[in-house]
């Protein structure tokens, strides 16, 4: 995204310096208010007007006027328009770049300021795999026990979503692979290895089994994530190495369908020890380790490289390396 915004504006800051300054007061140039910013974001999530008006807490004709209002300000049109929300001009993916960055940093000013005070108060916005969406869940318990005023938003991204996202400043950190994460300007640091286990109903599954091979469950009716999904990626190539393939009677982008489906008592599924660790399995259903191979990968915490350094990545960060025992 960063790279197709930057596009035909090779110093995008002089760019929004000649856009921004089209208006000036007392010799001044003036500034859109963060407020304006806030909902031109709001607008880029929802897609929609009254959505995004709906989110902001105020009316849609007041969300409107305070768009056009920046479209005046700025002196460029920034929303394609028609009977609906048509999307968002070169000029206003632009703004949108600039837009993210300075609420961001706004965010981190008041940050600041609230932790000077001696309450971290504010949002983290948190871009999660889901397969880490159980650890995510814990890791903001902690954050809320110390900090009882941070608001935490988790949502369930893809390793690729996650990367977009830190670099248009639209998240503040990722919890994701080690492996997916590879862009300049974003520091990874390993938190655990996730391994993975076979979920099965006892009616299908071996029989007083400690263990099961990739290759033995590659025989069983699995339900398995889709294909654009990381997670696909790592249990096909465990089958790979291990000399099968699995032809899957049912595949989904959420491990609950999946869990149901188990539940139902109709396929298995592969997830990871740390996500089924978390369910609270009966007698109908088994976890058994899958070996030849042993897989491992690193799930860690993605942040970019900035300074300063929001307040709540760092507590973010604390809470990470803390124990629950």
């Amino acid at each position: 995204m960063q790279q197709r915004l930057l596009k035909g504006n090779p110093n995008p800051a002089a760019v929004y310096m000649r856009l921004v300054s089209k208006r000036t007061m007392g010799g001044m140039a003036t500034y859109p208010e963060i407020r304006d910013l806030q909902l031109l974001l709001a607008l880029s999530q929802r897609q929609h007007f009254t959505r995004a008006a709906a989110d902001c807490g105020i009316s849609q004709p007041a969300f409107s006027a305070r768009i056009r209002h920046l479209e005046e300000e700025l002196g460029v049109p920034i929303v394609r328009r028609g009977n609906k929300f048509l999307g968002f001009t070169n000029d206003g993916e632009l703004v949108l770049k600039w837009a993210s960055k300075i609420v961001a940093h706004a965010e981190g000013l008041r940050q600041d300021i609230e932790v000077i005070k001696g309450n971290l108060m504010g949002n983290l916005v948190l871009g999660v795999v889901p397969t880490a969406l159980t650890y995510a869940a814990l890791v903001s318990t902690r954050l809320r026990k110390v900090h009882p005023h941070l608001a935490i938003q988790i949502t369930s991204m893809t390793s690729a979503q996650i990367g977009r996202r830190l670099t248009d400043f639209s998240l503040d950190a990722g919890l994701t692979y080690a492996d997916e994460i590879d862009l300049p300007n974003v520091q990874f640091d390993a938190i655990y290895d996730e391994q993975y286990v076979l979920l099965s109903p006892t009616s299908i599954a071996p029989k007083n089994s400690v263990s099961i091979s990739w290759a033995e469950a590659s025989t069983l009716p699995l339900c398995l994530l889709s294909r654009d999904m990381h997670f696909r990626e790592i249990v096909d190539d465990a089958f790979h190495k291990a000399e099968v393939s699995a032809q899957p009677v049912m595949e989904t982008n959420a491990f609950t369908a999946a869990f149901a489906k188990v539940a139902s008592g109709s396929a298995a599924t592969i997830a990871p020890s740390a996500f089924v660790d978390s369910l609270r399995l009966d007698a109908s259903t088994v976890s058994i380790p899958l070996v030849s191979p042993t897989v491992s990968y690193t799930i860690g915490l993605a942040v970019l490289n900035q300074e300063p350094v929001l307040p709540a990545i760092q507590a973010l960060r604390k809470a990470t390396t803390l124990s629950d025992n």
